[in-house]
């Protein structure tokens, strides 16, 4: 397709649109009174598009085309579609005992079509302008009105096509009396946004034994900027910290968690995030954050803060600054840890059985004995290391 008749194209959709207003006033009411009198009322005529090019409106379905002269040089064409002709004999004629043929159409079942056909004709003749004494007869323009019919009753459709020669026609245009809006007046509306405090990187251990109350200090944070997301884009913002949500900081170096390292998947690092709930900013401020100003986002503190880890959340939270970085201050854990195991006894015989979260009770256990893990039965629940997929860098 060339760009010339790319263009054509573009400039036939822009013409319909402005023309839409006129096919959808003029033609529908008078295509459904006519239906309604050689039918009676039980068809419903619905305009569902207005086209240029037949083809597309088709779908290879099989159709019954009336043409109809209008004068020397045009004519007017009448499609229905298999489904379309169906509901109209069904309601002329009755439901036959057999599947509809469109192959197989009677020369009564043809008759009742064209003349339908026919009286549709005169009724829509009266939005055909007089041909241009000068018109010779080539390649001219159409339009395509395009229907779907309904049956009230059985609520089955059908397609029903008006082809209509545009040379004919003289519809309204409606014409935009310049823009309605101004760019300043878009600078007050709200949207909502998304922004990304930071992240750190946190050994699984430490993710098992979070707890509310504990604070949660991000290493790649800086309390002056934050990372605004809206859909695809992303965006540094510049802020003033709001020094009132300033906390303490104590040092705990001296002090080694005896749960560290207890095994390799314990001493697993992975990268874990902190976003806030969903923020309202107009979009005045979000362009001022392309020109490099500071951001007034004071709703922000109050929002909840979310922490997650592969894009799982663990934790919610509220925001506080410790030192020069970013921090949360965990008041809910949303992590699902595994039962702890249980040591039940039985009423016969005093014997000990222990139940596992997974697997059987080993079959050649000495009676009388318990099964030992590790340790012993462990007092702290389990951590469910399959939350997170790890990849081969985090290992």
């Amino acid at each position: 397709m060339t760009t010339t008749e790319i263009n054509t194209i573009e400039d036939n959709n822009k013409l319909l649109y402005a023309q839409y207003s006129w096919f959808a006033r003029s033609y529908p009411p008078v295509v459904q009174s006519a239906c309604d009198e050689f039918f009676l009322p039980g068809l419903k005529f619905i305009l569902e598009g207005i086209s240029k090019n037949v083809n597309t409106l088709m779908d290879k379905d099989a159709y019954f085309v009336t043409k109809i002269r209008i004068d020397k040089n045009h004519d007017m064409f009448f499609r229905s579609s298999q489904k379309a002709i169906s509901i109209i004999l069904d309601r002329a004629l009755g439901k036959p005992a057999s599947r509809f043929n469109l192959n197989k159409l009677t020369d009564l079942e043809a008759k009742i079509i064209t003349a339908f056909n026919d009286f549709l004709f005169n009724a829509v003749e009266q939005f055909l302008s007089p041909a241009p004494p000068t018109l010779k007869r080539t390649n001219f323009d159409v339009v395509h009105l395009t229907f779907l019919m309904k049956d009230v009753d059985t609520n089955e459709f059908g397609k029903f096509i008006i082809t209509l020669p545009d040379v004919l026609l003289n519809p309204d245009i409606v014409v935009s009396s310049g823009e309605k809006f101004q760019n300043t007046d878009f600078a007050s509306s709200l949207i909502d946004v998304s922004v990304r405090m930071g992240s750190t990187r946190f050994k699984l251990v430490d993710i098992k034994n979070i707890d509310v109350d504990d604070i949660v200090v991000f290493d790649n944070s800086n309390i002056r900027n934050m990372v605004l997301k809206f859909r695809d884009y992303e965006q540094t913002i510049n802020l003033n910290p709001n020094l009132g949500i300033t906390v303490p900081f104590e040092s705990d170096e001296g002090e080694e968690d005896m749960a560290d390292n207890k095994n390799l998947w314990d001493s697993i690092e992975v990268e874990m995030t902190a976003q806030f709930d969903t923020v309202k900013i107009s979009l005045g401020d979000l362009k001022k954050i392309e020109d490099g100003l500071v951001v007034d986002l004071t709703s922000l503190y109050d929002n909840k803060i979310t922490l997650s880890v592969e894009d799982k959340p663990i934790a919610r939270g509220e925001l506080v600054i410790v030192n020069d970085r970013y921090g949360v201050k965990v008041d809910e854990v949303l992590t699902v840890k595994a039962p702890q195991e249980q040591i039940v006894q039985e009423a016969e015989g005093g014997e000990y059985q222990q139940e596992y979260s997974q697997g059987p009770i080993p079959q050649d256990m000495p009676q009388g004995e318990i099964p030992q893990t590790d340790g012993g039965v462990d007092e702290e629940e389990e951590f469910d290391y399959s939350d997170f997929e790890l990849e081969d860098e985090d290992i």
